[in-house]
Formats: structure tokens, C-alpha cells, sequence
């Protein structure tokens, strides 16, 4: 599924990294704990979260992540967008619950559900 269609799935606007939002991604994980997402998640898939710091941009980076989600219309600081621009990570912002968000995910099957 392509970051656009995720776009649209999740009602979401994008922030920053518009011309890669015709990126491919694989898979998505949803979690707030950054150390769950360095031991579970997978490269190059999409990290749903609701934490608001540059680190959640260095663990996307660790495991070559497309895109970030930011969800309950969370705006994250001008340092994360920059430090995500600057990665190449798309951030998406959807007003959904993280409940929501992955599930939506995961009835098209790019989330799973162990």
C-alpha cells in the first residue's frame, strides 16, 4: 500500500516529505514505547504513535521507516519535522485514536494483529 492511500485511509494531512508519499510500505506497527518498536517492528514500514519527541524520528530512522503517523491530531515540533525532512520520513497527523487508526490498518491486513 502506497503512503498516499494510507493518507486517505486515516483521514490524514501530511507535513513534510510530499513527493514520497507514492512510497511503498509493507507494514505497519503501532506503539508508543520506542523500545517495542526497535524490538518488534519491521524495516521500511510505518510507525503509528502518539509520542511527541525526536526520538520517535531516530527509531524510524534505525529501522529505515517510510512514514511516521501521528495520531490524535497531534502537531509534532518544527525540530521533528525538520529532523524527519531531512530523513526523507514522511509525517502524517490523522485525528483518529491510535484504536482507530490501526485498525483501519489492519482491516486492509498491512497491520498484525500478535
Amino acid at each position: 500500500m502506497t503512503i498516499r492511500e494510507i493518507m486517505k485511509l486515516l483521514d490524514a494531512q501530511v507535513l513534510c516529505c510530499e513527493d514520497a508519499l507514492d512510497s511503498e510500505v509493507v507494514d505497519a506497527f503501532s506503539c508508543d514505547m520506542m523500545s517495542d518498536v526497535l524490538a518488534f517492528a519491521t524495516n521500511e514500514s510505518l510507525l503509528i504513535t502518539g509520542l511527541l519527541n525526536p526520538q520517535v524520528v531516530r527509531t524510524a530512522m534505525m529501522l529505515d521507516m517510510r512514514c511516521i503517523v501521528f495520531v490524535c491530531g497531534k502537531i509534532p515540533t518544527p525540530e521533528i519535522i525538520s529532523l524527519a525532512r531531512e530523513n526523507g520520513i514522511v509525517l502524517l497527523v490523522t485525528d483518529h485514536y491510535m484504536f482507530t487508526a490501526s485498525g483501519r490498518l489492519y482491516a486492509t491486513g498491512m497491520l498484525r494483529g500478535e
